[in-house]
């Protein structure tokens, strides 16, 4: 379990570039902001409300922050008095998120009384707080205010600072009203510091969490995040993208020491009027010029940890501001000059490229088209995402230009010294590049062994064992698997498409990557070195392991597998990631099966499901960390481990079981009609139900798959599941009893389980049972004694059995 830090250690550094303009003056005034001493006042009974968020101040002294540009946008709340109190209520309305917030605070509702409270605030929670304290006739204290504005200013500050970008962004647009956000971090009686976020420029208003720490690591565990009530009845809607990125031109420079310097051009419409765009890049990259329509433009960017920890992301926020407003419509370039090490040298000329996705700036991976000019050292070989145009000599540079011919969500690069290999097959040219020699983290080192000394010179003498270093053996090859490598990822590929249809690519490169990972881009995989080496030379144990079988057998078929699901189609919010992995995981796993049969599929499932039964600190097993469609929130302090787990493995495992309710035949086609229905389109889960649904067999059970995905998708449990048969009477005229107990899961679990009876030589026949907290019983007349009543045949429920 994490430790909760104090309320003071909240404070973030902070570090920004501003090259002038609005932003960063505004910005130095938000740094200069303070507490207000002549606006201190004794509350008593104040009730401040957002939606679903009930704030109670019963008792205490509430001081609000001096005007930042005309606004105030902080306050404190001390309940240091005398029967001081406050309280916050919040009850999320849906099941799975009274789970989420039970399992980090042990209750399903968050009612908790404070001593104290920072707000920060850009919609008119400080008008209302006025009025209402006006209204209300509270006393101000001066005295009092003097005393909380020398102990709480600093803090307050601090929380400034970490909505800095937000802040800016808010306070120069015209629908502040209408999007400004509500911030308040609480020193809770029992649970401690925790945070709490109303933003109406996010698709789930509501969000409640806590920073915490583990392991020497931090942490931003989400308790609870949901959509408010305005907008769950209608009254509100989400505003959707703020911009539109339409094409991206790049021209980048590789120095020698691996400095990437680059102009990027991007054509951007905005949906609404704003003062302000707002971008996102590497936080390894220094924004050094920016220019809007050829003026002189600013941008700001300061970094910080808190942040992007509430954001779950590596990058930061970006904004840009020109010499006039952005009309909505209009479509604006906007040239950012930028600089950065992203790049770095993992030895013997091989490199690692940190930024894959962010190197330059961006919006939400929004699909685009590209063109990209590299130069780079001419001893040294890239390959990028898109079709090469044009690669030639000039001087001591290479310089390579690359154009995409249908619209992709990112472009990526590898830089290295390679050896090639390509295979042309219905149009499509795979090449794959390996690395001529091996990174320095993979070289064998010398290895110390104790031998005898030599002979002692006087008999008497003891021999001891001296200790002597040996030459370390020959490094692995690194080209050894390239041409069955290439000949595996061509037939792969050719599956996959024969399965999905084609998607729009003329090329796909493969890279290495230093690590033990991969990551699939539009038309460019990088893949752990790992998968070049022959299997007795990887640092992983001997044998068919499950390490092993992922590196020969899966990686680089998942990353394939994301030309079409993340590539081509793409999810539609947090919740819906889990489909982009999910699915290329199985393609993966399938792709597998047909190489190495069923039984190898099974084994691969097998080991997926004891994953996710593996039990953690606290007990728990790491599947029950929560459901699927929690995404990044599953990462947390309670379970750092449970969002690989979950996502990949029991993602697989969803999948697993739809296509044995469909059989083969009708899954292949929904998956071709997800990817022609979606290609260049995100697709939420309700959608992908509601496709999967149109592929079932006529007459199945649970015909809308509802029952399916509220177990599976949106809820938790493994159930264990146990078949009890008996035979009565006698041929021609018997009878079959049968039950399905199922246990080791919450008393609201039920699921949809099959068990086959096999009567002499007839056809099998199938029966469909819920289960529940109940043992669910059939009965079947039979002609003749049964050969066999088999639960779950085919391996089609994740269940212990």
């Amino acid at each position: 379990m994490g430790v909760v830090p104090s309320l003071t250690a909240y404070l973030l550094l902070i570090s920004s570039t501003a090259l002038g303009g609005p932003a960063g003056d505004l910005a130095r005034e938000i740094r200069q902001a303070s507490l207000d001493p002549q606006q201190c006042y004794r509350v008593r009974d104040l009730r401040f409300t957002r939606d679903d968020i009930k704030l109670y101040l019963t008792d205490g002294f509430l001081i609000l922050g001096k005007p930042v540009a005309g606004t105030r946008v902080f306050a404190a709340f001390s309940a240091e008095v005398e029967g001081g109190d406050a309280e916050l209520l919040l009850m999320p309305p849906f099941q799975r998120e009274r789970r989420s917030l039970a399992l980090f605070a042990s209750s399903p509702n968050l009612n908790e009384h404070f001593r104290h409270a920072v707000m920060v605030f850009t919609d008119e929670s400080a008008a209302e707080l006025l009025a209402m304290l006006e209204s209300g006739g509270a006393r101000k204290s001066e005295e009092m205010g003097a005393l909380l504005a020398e102990k709480w200013s600093s803090v307050g500050k601090s929380f400034l600072g970490s909505f800095e970008v937000r802040l800016v962004e808010d306070l120069l647009s015209p629908h502040r009203q209408d999007s400004g956000f509500f911030f308040a971090a609480f020193g809770g009686n029992k649970l401690g510091n925790f945070d709490l976020i109303y933003d109406p420029r996010s698709s789930r208003q509501i969000c409640a969490g806590q920073v915490a720490y583990r392991n020497e690591r931090r942490f931003f565990d989400v308790w609870t995040n949901f959509e408010a009530q305005s907008w769950r009845t209608g009254r509100r809607k989400f505003p959707g993208q703020d911009l539109r990125i339409s094409r991206v031109r790049i021209d980048a420079t590789i120095e020698p020491d691996l400095m990437l310097k680059a102009v990027t051009r991007l054509e951007i419409t905005p949906a609404r009027n704003e003062r302000v765009l707002v971008l996102e890049i590497s936080r390894q990259m220094h924004v050094t010029e920016v220019k809007v329509d050829g003026a002189p433009g600013e941008a700001f960017h300061p970094e910080s940890l808190r942040a992007n920890l509430m954001r779950s992301a590596d990058n930061q926020l970006l904004l840009i501001s020109g010499p006039r407003e952005f009309a909505a419509g209009k479509r604006v370039e906007v040239e950012v000059r930028h600089e950065g090490k992203v790049i770095s040298p993992a030895g013997e000329r091989v490199f690692f490229v940190g930024a894959r996705g962010v190197w330059y700036p961006n919006r939400s991976l929004q699909f685009a088209d590209y063109d990209v000019v590299f130069r780079f050292p001419k001893e040294l070989d890239l390959v990028a995402t898109g079709d090469l145009v044009d690669e030639q000599m000039e001087g001591e540079w290479k310089i390579s230009r690359r154009r995409t011919s249908s619209p992709v969500r990112l472009f990526g690069f590898n830089l290295g010294d390679y050896e090639r290999t390509s295979i042309t097959r219905s149009g499509l040219k795979v090449e794959v590049c390996a690395n001529r020699k091996l990174e320095a983290a993979l070289m064998p080192k010398p290895r110390a062994v104790e031998m005898p000394p030599p002979a002692p010179t006087f008999p008497r003498t003891p021999r001891r064992l001296q200790e002597v270093l040996l030459p370390p053996p020959p490094p692995p090859n690194p080209v050894a698997r390239l041409q069955h490598l290439a000949a595996e990822i061509a037939a792969t590929f050719d599956e996959m498409t024969a399965r999905f249809g084609k998607p729009p690519l003329k090329t796909l490169t493969v890279s290495p990557i230093p690590g033990r990972f991969g990551q699939g881009f539009p038309g460019l995989l990088y893949l752990s070195t790992l998968v070049y080496l022959d299997p007795s030379e990887r640092p992983l144990p001997r044998g068919n392991t499950p390490q092993q079988v992922f590196f020969s057998e899966i990686l680089y078929a998942h990353e394939i597998a994301h030309q079409w699901w993340g590539n081509g189609v793409t999810s539609k919010d947090y919740e819906d990631d889990w489909l982009m992995e999910g699915l290329a995981n199985y393609s993966a796993l399938w792709a597998l099966e047909r190489r190495k049969g069923a039984r190898t599929l099974d084994t691969i499932l097998e080991d997926y499901k004891s994953g996710l039964l593996q039990k953690q600190e606290d007990g728990r097993t790491v599947e029950s960390a929560g459901p699927i469609t929690m995404g990044h929130r599953l990462h947390s302090s309670q379970s750092p481990t449970s969002w690989s787990a979950v996502t990949y493995e029991k993602g697989a495992w969803i999948l697993h079981m739809l296509r044995r309710r469909m059989g083969d035949e009708r899954f292949q086609k929904m998956l071709a009609q997800l990817y022609q229905r979606y290609l260049f389109k995100p697709v939420s889960t309700a959608q992908f139900r509601q496709l999967a649904q149109e592929f079932l067999p006529p007459g199945s059970v649970d015909p809308k798959l509802e029952n399916f995905f509220e177990q599976w998708v949106y809820g938790t449990g493994i159930p264990t599941l146990k078949l009890n048969w008996t035979v009565t009477g006698k041929a021609p005229k018997m009878k079959l009893t049968g039950t399905v107990t199922q246990t080791d899961a919450h008393e609201d679990f039920g699921i949809w389980v099959p068990v086959e009876i096999q009567a002499g030589r007839l056809k099998p026949v199938v029966k469909w049972l819920q289960t529940g907290s109940e043992p669910a019983t059939f009965e079947m007349p039979l002609a003749a004694q049964p050969v066999r009543v088999t639960l779950d045949p085919g391996n089609a429920t994740l269940a212990r059995k």
